[in-house]
């Protein structure tokens, strides 16, 4: 049964990993829903979140294939209740009263505003962006983007902060140190 996954990959910042990590996906034929990549909280370590659908054994599969590229330094994976989601929504829409009465009970913030036009900002779920997108419509929407999720997990603990220090000791057992 497809479920929704987040995946999230840590690794150096290292060029052609994004194409190996899609390729993986691709030979699994498994869809990437939406690809996030920032800096961590690590120094000199980048994140990637994925967000997929697919059967939890194909999923798990899948990690164990990315976790196998040599820039990958450890990969995770969630479900939505672990993680602390959010997307980014830009809309460009006709200035009208009706559009700026939608900013005021929508919790939009407004970017930049012309004689004609609107810029917005929506920082929320997935639904609540295609919410406002709805109601945003009728009144002349010009452009839209939406990021995909970024994620945080729920847990107090840091996973990778932990899988670091395991690696740094088995480096120091290794060295005899």
């Amino acid at each position: 049964m497809e479920k929704e996954f987040i995946i999230t990959i840590f690794s150096e910042n290292k060029v052609g990993l994004l194409s190996q990590v899609t390729t993986v996906f691709t030979h699994r034929n498994v869809n990437i829903e939406s690809l996030t990549a920032s800096e961590s909280a690590i120094e000199g370590v980048h994140k990637y979140t994925i967000a997929v659908k697919n059967d939890e054994e194909k999923v798990a599969n899948l990690v164990k294939q990315i976790e196998k590229k040599i820039d990958v330094l450890k990969v995770f994976c969630y479900s939505p209740s672990e993680v602390v989601l959010q997307q980014l929504a830009l809309y460009k829409v006709q200035r009208s009263r009706n559009v700026e009465d939608l900013v005021r009970r929508h919790n939009v913030r407004i970017l930049d505003i012309h004689d004609d036009y609107i810029v917005l900002e929506k920082t929320g779920h997935k639904e609540e962006i295609q919410e406002l997108y709805q109601m945003l419509s009728p009144y002349g929407l010009y452009q839209f983007v939406c990021s995909g999720p970024v994620a945080i997990i729920k847990s107090r603990r840091e996973l990778m902060d932990e899988y670091m220090q395991y690696v740094e000791e088995r480096r120091k057992e290794a060295l005899g140190e």
